[in-house]
């Protein structure tokens, strides 16, 4: 029987669950969200973000630079200039919910990229709803507010605590070719097709995964129908959100393509032109779909007339008159969307410092790599190495992990992957000894051999293979409840806008996500596992990840970013467990991206520190880039509370906040 909150929204039973976090540093004491000091506390890092940008940055979603009372309004649960416990529908309110970075209480947490969405969860949980029903809700009103990076024409992964068995569930989501695409998918005359011409076709559409995924999670881990935890999306698409200026940014840089196509523009150039900050976007076709998945379930979307209106659009493009851009039809047939399905099967697990860290087993390499690289990590003391060090070390394991993943990693289904082998310790080991504090591995590393791991192994050089690219629009939201239940969920359409094309009088943009498979093997004449075939899904670095602790939840978090979703993970994992970084902290710290290439990409922060000038001494070379990830995570305190944390600044902040908000 389910349990009900007491009026402080603590449950009265079960009690929630305790646990002691990470072992205390001899050089700090604890932080009050578990983490431990190690001389790397909040102050610090609030300076260096606060240095990564200029203020316009940080506006970019209409919430400023943040104050350090917007951080004490968070840490108490209340979000900046509002009383705590504001109604999630958000009902008397002109505009989006209030948005805050960190939130702390009981009853449940959602963290998303956006306010509306968050508040979408947060409605389904304040009415009963467990983690799985309140992440399904989150994710629909994104494929309103975000739909240039998630939606039901796309896929994802969804990785699940199940508090009752403390088990962690998994469910592959992922887009899949066509059963008739082959290895030349890309190809022509033997060349590869060049990349934006195949991102923005019909070959580039893989068949949606999102809306099974949904039924998929609430079938085995939901109490409310699909039907119900739809309303809050239905009616945001009805009724309309409030255009930011990120949201008007990434339609401008899509503009171009968008008006190639009348259905995309229609939805996305209202009366022909780019929105207008702070003017309200409405989709009623999308509500209208959504109201059709009410009625009929996810069903409507694989067979029927919807399926063969995303089936129309991607072997007929509609594109404008007089457009000169050559979009090429793909192959997507009605048997492929009725043949769909999810594949449920174990996460990735290693240990870590006496805590457990679930990942997505392949098609995604997310959780194979994170566990790699931590297990080569694990023999050092991150925590009480200088900065430089500790990236030095992060960097380089970071950069062996994406050298394996290359050569191993691919659908399961129709590759050998060695997923054990890849997650192992005794793995691990033969590759940690690579790294040297006095010098900088050269990239491509080449991959060592999980299936017979020998000591020191180097690889064969003739097997090094760069990393591929991976777009970077995809969103993740977190999600726990009130029983202890706790949902980790990466979705995207892949690149931002996806492929561009919108499935006329449907509301959502169909993805690009078979992009992510290898054209051509990344090095000629070495065996690439990632390149197409029929029904086959490409390789992701999706890491959606969940760390328990004597089978209960410390933490879960993930990131968009493509490939870069792998090291935001990694070092914020790092950051939070090693350094001793609140959660919002580790999130917020300056990132550096490793994957196993020439030069790491970093931030402007980052750029502009003393660490990054010990590291090129050593012989890092770095290139900076604005962003890097926009992670979203939930955490389980001590005193049975959650604490719901998410971006400060990336992509204009994020939204955290929990069911019943409590102070100090």
């Amino acid at each position: 029987m389910t349990p009900s909150p007491d009026p402080a929204g603590r449950p009265n039973a079960p009690s929630p669950p305790r646990h002691q976090g990470p072992p205390a540093s001899r050089r700090g004491g604890r932080t009050s969200d578990g983490g431990v000091l190690r001389g790397f506390g909040a102050l610090r890092w609030r300076r260096a973000r606060t240095a990564a940008g200029p203020q316009a940055k940080a506006a970019r979603r209409g919430i400023g630079v943040l104050t350090v009372a917007a951080v004490v309004a968070g840490l108490t649960g209340a979000a900046p200039g509002t009383a705590g416990g504001a109604d999630a529908t958000g009902e008397g309110r002109s505009g989006p919910p209030p948005k805050s970075p960190v939130a702390t209480g009981y009853g449940g947490a959602v963290s998303s990229v956006d306010a509306d969405a968050s508040a979408a969860g947060i409605e389904v949980l304040k009415r009963g709803g467990t983690a799985a029903d309140a992440a399904v809700a989150t994710a629909a009103a994104l494929g309103v507010t975000e739909p240039y990076s998630a939606g039901v024409g796309g896929g994802g992964y969804f990785v699940y605590y199940d508090a009752h068995s403390r088990k962690v569930h998994t469910i592959d989501g992922r887009e899949k070719a066509p059963l008739s695409a082959d290895e030349k998918l890309f190809t022509e005359d033997g060349k590869p097709i060049p990349f934006d011409e195949a991102v923005t076709s019909g070959l580039s559409v893989g068949t949606p995964g999102t809306a099974a995924t949904w039924e998929k999670a609430l079938d085995a881990y939901g109490s409310q129908s699909l039907a119900k935890v739809l309303q809050p999306a239905t009616r945001l698409a009805r009724e309309g959100f409030t255009v930011d200026e990120t949201f008007r940014e990434q339609t401008a840089d899509n503009e171009n393509r968008f008006r190639d196509f009348p259905a995309t523009a229609d939805l996305f150039l209202p009366g022909g032109e780019l929105p207008k900050v702070g003017s309200t976007l409405r989709n009623p076709d999308l509500a209208r779909t959504y109201d059709l998945l009410a009625r009929k379930g996810t069903r409507a979307l694989y067979h029927g007339k919807l399926a063969r209106d995303i089936v129309r659009t991607v072997r007929e493009p509609a594109v404008a008159e007089g457009a000169d851009r050559e979009v090429r039809p793909g192959d997507l047939r009605t048997k492929d969307l009725a043949a769909y399905e999810t594949r449920s099967q174990k996460p990735t697990r290693t240990a870590y410092r006496g805590l457990d860290v679930y990942g997505m087993a392949p098609s995604s390499s997310g959780g194979t790599s994170v566990a790699e690289a931590l297990n080569i990590l694990e023999r050092s003391d991150l925590g009480a190495m200088s900065e430089k060090e500790y990236l030095h070390r992060y960097l380089e394991a970071s950069r062996i992990a994406f050298a394996d993943r290359g050569r191993w990693v691919g659908d399961p289904t129709q590759e050998s992957v060695p997923t054990r082998g890849l997650t192992s310790q005794r793995f691990a080991d033969s590759r940690a000894c690579l790294i040297d504090d006095d010098e900088v591995l050269n990239s491509p590393v080449a991959p060592g051999d999980p299936r017979h791991p020998r000591a020191c192994d180097r690889g064969d050089a003739d097997q090094a293979a760069p990393t591929t690219y991976e777009g970077e629009s995809t969103t993740h939201l977190t999600v726990s409840d009130k029983w202890g239940n706790v949902a980790a969920y990466t979705l995207t359409i892949e690149q931002t806008g996806g492929s561009g094309m919108a499935v006329p009088g449907r509301g959502f943009l169909l993805n690009n996500e078979l992009t992510d498979f290898s054209f051509t093997p990344a090095t000629p004449g070495v065996y690439d596992p990632n390149l197409p075939g029929p029904g086959k899904r490409p390789r992701s670095s999706m890491s959606p990840t969940i760390v328990l602790k004597h089978g209960k939840p410390v933490l879960a978090l993930g990131s968009p970013g493509g490939a870069t979703i792998i090291t935001t993970v990694l070092q914020t994992l790092t950051n939070h467990l090693d350094r001793g970084m609140p959660l919002v902290d580790a999130i917020a710290a300056p990132r550096a991206s490793q994957r196993n290439a020439e030069q790491t990409e970093a931030e402007p922060a980052l750029m502009d520190s003393t660490a990054r000038r010990q590291l090129e001494k050593l012989g890092h070379s770095f290139k900076e880039t604005a962003e890097i990830g926009a992670a979203t995570g939930v955490q389980r305190l001590p005193s049975g509370r959650w604490r719901a944390a998410a971006e400060t600044e990336r992509r204009g902040g994020g939204s955290a906040r929990v069911v019943h908000p409590t102070h100090g």
